[in-house]
């Protein structure tokens, strides 16, 4: 009569489920999504997205991103890294090195930092461990 559903909170969420981090909200920490996320307010922290990273005008994150895609009208004080197309837009700013696949910048946006393109160095830095001096 009664069945035991799993209430896991790691069940990964559909692949059409979006999160709105909305102007005047602040996070301070890591996020990892499975969906897209649209970002108006502030993160402190690193974004990790299987899918598609929206920025707002308003929006900051003060932290690395990574993700597949990424369309960004705010500002990225970090590194960013997508594995298709990164869209710098309006008046975007981005303080950090860029690894993406594409790139489309648009003139009025401020890019202080590195880019590297092409597919095989998004998939070359992926695979790289990350050496811990001690």
């Amino acid at each position: 009569m009664f069945s035991k559903k799993s209430n896991s909170y790691r069940d990964e969420s559909p692949a059409n489920s979006a999160s709105i981090i909305g102007a005047g909200n602040t996070i301070t920490g890591d996020i990892e999504s499975n969906g897209d996320i649209r970002v108006d307010g502030t993160i402190r922290g690193n974004v990790y997205s299987k899918a598609k990273v929206l920025i707002g005008p308003s929006g900051l994150i003060e932290g690395n991103l990574f993700s597949s895609e990424a369309d960004i009208a705010g500002q990225v004080v970090g590194n960013i890294n997508t594995k298709g197309l990164l869209v710098l837009k309006g008046n975007a700013s981005v303080a950090g090195d860029i690894h993406t696949a594409k790139l489309f910048m648009e003139p009025t946006v401020s890019f202080n930092g590195q880019c590297h393109m092409g597919a095989n160095i998004v998939e070359l830095k992926q695979d790289v461990p990350v050496a811990v001096n001690e």
